[in-house]
């Protein structure tokens, strides 16, 4: 239709200077729909105005606004060009793995035990009930799961137990509900993202107060400030116990020893510590004898264990109140038969010390590690591969988590690779930028040997990769060396002539 045929009563009518306001992307998307992708204002009109219908402009501001999965795809392309993007590893078995593990959070090998598989088995099939659950705790509540809670709170000598899906539902149950309006919460900065889920998410979600990690100096100092702007609050302060990320301890004594006041409370996650330390590896809270300065601990049974599902051990009254108000418990169908049979199978094997022995050989298996690596990093910039001070800290124990610190990672995970280990490379945003790092995990089942072959691919990995940065170097300076010989005879080729 021709621009002079539209009934002015259907248009709205716009000031050439529109174009240039923040309002242009939609008119000028209009005039190229009417006009086609090369129309100019200019052409148009010599007049100040310039009238398009109301009917299609609705539809072009349909048109334009990017639907849902243009949204999508726009924010994992980013990704992909960040190289951030998260993607699913190949299918793999842990019973014959074609790689050395050093990724997976197994750190007892207890997923491989023959002891805990027919142990598991053996309970499996004296089990009158084994498949699912028949729902919520609140409808069902299911022999094997009341029983294991029992005994959980027995072997860890708490007050209460709650049994939970999964250490994320139950940090997200507990954070997003006991919190009162009016209370604080402090955290350490590389707390769980479930943490961080279950407190924005909480009544005290204007009260958040993180400090730096580990750092008691800063601890303190966001104690005190709490205490001066919510004088009257009931204070949370959230910990793990061991970090998965950076394989640090919290220090949860000195923690305890700060909070001094009644209204103070300690919440340890002990994901990453369960079945690894402590008597018959109830954590490092046992281990340190806190279990009366800890309000609540998170044990899980999804890593070390080789099960599914965690519980939170904390007082008779909280317990009741989470079953009333924590919506990731109430609103769930429980763990089934099965998962707590599994996880049952497992503390027989806690209880019986046979954890204990796998414990003592892979915390040994760390510190060898350690210094073996450590031993040969001496030429080795920092920038391409280091190990992180906190593993010299003798008042630690050995961790099975050992981050190799590089701003390579992932190069050095495909070189580990192709070697036959696997051990993965960790990016912003699942830690800070500028700590990039490969995340070695060990288990008891790994060998003095994988860790050797595991040292010296690294070291070997990183000298070549110093030697391909000194070739890199040469060439560039090559190239600035030739550029400036170009730049002076080109120079003197204009002195000379302009002599002629």
């Amino acid at each position: 239709m021709d621009y002079h045929q539209w009934d002015e009563r259907e248009c709205l009518f716009f000031e050439i200077s529109t174009f240039h306001s923040r309002d242009s992307y939609l008119i000028g998307s209009s005039l190229q729909f009417f006009f086609g992708p090369n129309a100019e204002l200019q052409k148009l009109e010599p007049q100040k105005k310039f009238k398009i219908p109301v009917a299609a402009l609705l539809q072009l501001a349909t048109m334009n606004k990017p639907t849902l999965f243009t949204k999508l795809r726009t924010a994992l392309t980013s990704r992909e060009t960040r190289l951030i993007r998260r993607r699913l590893p190949e299918p793999s078995t842990s019973s014959a793995p074609d790689l050395i593990d050093f990724n997976s959070n197994d750190y007892l090998s207890l997923s491989t035990s023959p002891i805990l598989r027919d142990r598991f088995l053996s309970k499996l099939n004296a089990s009158p009930d084994i498949l699912g659950s028949g729902g919520s705790r609140l409808l069902v509540n299911g022999i094997v799961h009341n029983a294991f809670e029992n005994r959980l709170r027995t072997f860890f000598g708490a007050e209460a137990a709650l049994l939970f899906n999964s250490g994320f539902d139950a940090n997200v149950g507990f954070f997003t509900c006991i919190p009162q309006p009016g209370d604080a919460v402090i955290y350490d900065e590389y707390i769980h993202a479930s943490v961080h889920d279950g407190m924005r998410a909480s009544r005290a979600s204007d009260a958040l107060y993180p400090f730096r990690h580990n750092d008691m100096g800063s601890f303190k100092h966001v104690l005190t400030q709490v205490k001066r702007e919510h004088p009257e609050a009931s204070v949370f302060v959230a910990v793990e116990s061991l970090y998965s990320m950076d394989g640090t301890f919290a220090p949860l004594k000195e923690i305890s020893e700060a909070l001094d006041g009644k209204d103070m409370h300690l919440v340890v996650d002990e994901a990453h510590a369960t079945g690894v330390y402590g008597p018959l590896g109830r954590g490092r809270v046992a281990e340190l004898g806190l279990e009366n300065r800890v309000l609540a601990r998170l044990h899980t049974f999804g890593k070390a264990l080789a099960a599914t599902g965690a519980v939170i051990l904390t007082s008779t009254l909280i317990r009741d109140y989470l079953l009333n108000y924590a919506r990731s418990l109430i609103y769930t169908t429980s763990l089934s038969n099965a998962n707590i049979i599994a996880a049952d199978s497992s503390f027989d094997l806690l209880e019986d010390g046979t954890a204990s022995h796998l414990s003592n050989d892979l915390l040994n298996l760390s510190k060898y590690f350690t210094e073996y690596l450590q031993s040969r990093l001496a030429h080795i910039p920092p920038t391409i591969l280091s190990l992180p001070s906190h593993l010299n800290n003798s008042r630690n124990p050995p961790s099975p988590i050992i981050p190799l610190m590089t701003l390579h990672p992932r190069p050095l995970s495909a070189a580990l690779r192709t070697l036959g280990m696997n051990a993965r490379p960790i990016t912003w945003p699942t830690v800070p930028k500028g700590r990039d790092r490969v995340r070695v995990c060990l288990h008891a089942g790994n060998t003095r040997a994988d860790v050797e072959h595991l040292a010296l691919a690294a070291v070997q990995w990183a000298e070549e990769t110093m030697a391909q940065h000194l070739r890199d170097e040469e060439a560039q300076l090559g190239e600035q060396k030739n550029e400036t010989t170009r730049r002076g005879s080109s120079a003197e080729q204009r002195f000379l002539a302009s002599k002629l």
